[in-house]
């Protein structure tokens, strides 16, 4: 009976080993990530899908709108058309080099962590990992800088579309007076430079104007572009973010390499100071 209550007991003890092994191992790896870099890998991936993603169907749509409403005759709007659609090829770049970077981001954000270097047990830093993050630190914050650019001009949409919109709700609203006419209140498209201005109609007055703004294109394209703007502004806080993580990460590398050389002279004199004692003994002996 007593060997069979030891047995039982050995494997209690056995199990509740494993469960504690398992729980330090779990809160051991939730240690080793690097929760600030996830979050800014989580927003710049956000913020690249809207802005790629909303800005192509946008771009579809505006030249939809164009061709039906203010440029009738293809020759007068198709340099606009090749800017279009090399602005769409350019936005799956984006989106790939982007998809990319972030995964390398985050994986740097992992091996230069403290977390990593206590789970891997003794982390050496090297002159090229310390170069590969200062070079990161310089292509963020020159995307940073560009994508500061890409934000301004996602705007310029937004504010053509909102003064289209605003025209329509002051034709909504002169309906009811009549003594103002709806239809001497037009938007002309050509003095934004995107048509020439021998392009025909060029503009739309009154009802016309207001059926445009019925349009779904025209209600789609127009939040779209304002997704598409905010998408930007996140991929620009995202890049700040990264540009921090990143500068903290390379000051960790710096200061690690300082300690490692340190430590490594430390070494180097406590091995000599070894070997002379061990040198003194051995010729301490030899004399007895």
């Amino acid at each position: 009976m007593k060997p069979a209550m030891e047995t039982a007991a050995e494997e209690n003890a056995e199990q509740s080993q494993e469960k504690k092994g398992c729980f330090e191992c779990c809160i051991k790896c939730l240690g080793g990530v690097p929760y600030a870099s996830l979050v800014a890998t989580i927003l710049c991936f956000s913020g690249v899908a809207l802005f790629c993603g909303c800005g192509h169907v946008a771009l579809t749509g505006t030249v939809s709108i164009l061709e039906q409403h203010f440029s009738t005759t293809a020759s007068d709007h198709a340099l606009l058309s090749e800017v279009i659609q090399l602005m769409q090829y350019v936005i799956y770049g984006i989106a790939s080099f982007f998809f990319l970077y972030g995964i390398i981001l985050l994986a740097e954000g992992f091996y230069t962590t403290s977390a990593v270097k206590e789970l891997h047990g003794e982390f050496k830093t090297t002159a090229c990992g310390r170069c590969i993050s200062g070079m990161f630190v310089f292509l963020t914050y020159v995307l940073g800088v560009a994508w500061l650019g890409v934000f301004g001009f996602s705007a310029v949409p937004v504010f053509m579309f909102y003064n289209i919109w605003s025209t329509c709700e002051v034709i909504k609203s002169f309906q009811s007076n009549v003594t103002v006419p709806g239809d001497q209140i037009c938007v002309d498209i050509r003095q934004y430079g995107i048509i020439p201005w021998n392009a025909v109609p060029g503009k739309a007055c009154g009802p016309i104007l207001e059926n445009i703004c019925n349009t779904n294109e025209f209600y789609m394209s127009y939040h779209l572009f304002i997704v598409a703007c905010a998408g930007a502004g996140a991929t620009v806080i995202a890049l700040i973010h990264f540009l921090m993580i990143l500068s903290s990460n390379w000051a960790y590398l710096k200061d690690a390499s300082k300690m490692q050389a340190y430590q490594d002279i430390k070494a180097k004199e406590e091995q000599e100071l070894q070997d002379i004692q061990s040198r003194s003994k051995e010729q301490l002996n030899s004399y007895t």
